[in-house]
């Protein structure tokens, strides 16, 4: 890289997003400093009826980590040892991690390949030949499966349906969001993420109040009432802390995720102006897409990155390895996913978030436009 190894900017500025916001997280704070309530207080609750009711969903419960949340709809779900459960075969592996983490074993379905999450085709494929407990349709880069057909397949087939919606905050399918229409969405707060804590944290949205009752117990040891445990739990907990945090990002949320959509535009118009052999990202037109990531696609991927980076580009790959493929993983399945290994060979994640400016977002598109796609 030139200019002193050192980028133009940085590929997500995370402080600019803590300054935007500081008085009142400071003030949050210090309340939550004050107030002497450290586990599942009034910050807590509150958080969780303020992001259910922006979920358009009856109920939210706070817990550690997205992973955990994922784990714990799982379990309140009844899936379990000698359940199938289908996950997108190019999903993060944490989608295919939770599956295990119940006993259960994932069935890797192919994607859509122009907005490269699960495809209702290919899902109706699988139920043809597979007895499953579940679906877990995730909601890859900040744009929603298309959970109308996925749900029209799990109804007819009577399985559940599950959301990963770690990267959807705030994205829509005809106007619906994650978990208003499902049997449960797991969300992620990981400081990165569109709706981001200060460290993990996570949770579940769902319209079942028996479901969420279970979820609020096995995050809490399997306990409803103090030292008397129903089932063998776990300790994931949302802290107060973060969601004193959460509660205050909330509110700045939607123009967070409108100014990624501008970003995204211009990338998307500027990109495509240059002629260049690109694949840019496609957008279903029922979707509202948040813009977590914005992804491209190319057969020179390794020389565009380096070209990039020479040019002071920070760029990413989200993923470079499709979870079959893992360590963890690889010794249970044959490598017969040529789809997702073909994305993840060729994926890039250009720089974007709510405090990119546009001519930073300029200075990427100068840079392509300098590159010799041969």
């Amino acid at each position: 890289m030139q200019d002193n190894d050192k980028p133009k900017f940085a590929f997500l500025d995370l402080k600019a997003t803590y300054d935007e916001c500081s008085k009142e997280i400071k003030i949050a704070v210090e309340n939550f400093f004050k107030s002497g309530n450290y586990i599942l207080g009034a910050e807590v609750q509150s958080f969780e009826n303020e992001f259910a009711q922006y979920c358009n969903a009856q109920n939210c419960i706070g817990v550690a980590n997205g992973l955990d949340a994922l784990v714990i709809l799982l379990r309140a779900l009844g899936v379990s040892e000698n359940d199938n459960v289908i996950v997108p075969s190019n999903t993060y592996i944490a989608t295919a991690l939770a599956v295990s983490a119940v006993g259960a074993k994932p069935i890797f379905c192919e994607p859509d390949e122009d907005t490269y999450n699960l495809c209702p085709k290919n899902l109706k494929l699988i139920l043809k030949t597979s007895k499953v407990k579940a679906v877990i349709a995730v909601h890859l880069y900040g744009q929603m499966a298309n959970i109308t057909k996925i749900k029209q397949v799990t109804d007819e087939e009577g399985i559940l349906l599950i959301e990963d919606a770690a990267q959807a905050h705030g994205s829509t399918h005809m106007g619906k969001k994650a978990g208003s229409e499902s049997d449960g969405a797991a969300y992620s707060f990981y400081p990165s993420k569109n709706l981001g804590a200060f460290g993990d944290a996570g949770a579940i949205v769902c319209n079942s109040d028996i479901t969420s009752n279970k979820c609020k117990i096995i995050r809490n040891y399997g306990s409803e009432k103090k030292y008397y445990n129903s089932v063998k739990g776990l300790n994931s907990r949302l802290d107060e802390f973060h969601a004193a945090i959460l509660r205050i990002k909330l509110r700045y949320l939607d123009l967070w995720n409108e100014r990624r959509n501008d970003i995204a535009k211009f990338y998307l118009s500027q990109i495509e102006a240059l002629g260049s052999p690109i694949k840019l990202p496609q957008v279903d037109s029922d979707n509202n897409h948040v813009w977590h990531q914005f992804i491209v696609r190319t057969n020179i991927r390794d020389n565009f990155i380096e070209h990039l980076n020479n040019k002071g580009i920070p760029t990413s790959i989200h993923y470079p390895v499709p979870p079959f493929s893992q360590e963890c993983y690889k010794h249970e399945y044959i490598n017969d996913f040529p789809l997702a290994t073909k994305i993840s060979n060729e994926i890039i994640s250009l720089p974007i978030g709510p405090h990119l400016k546009l001519e930073q977002a300029q200075i990427v598109v100068e840079a392509i436009s300098q590159c010799k796609f041969v």
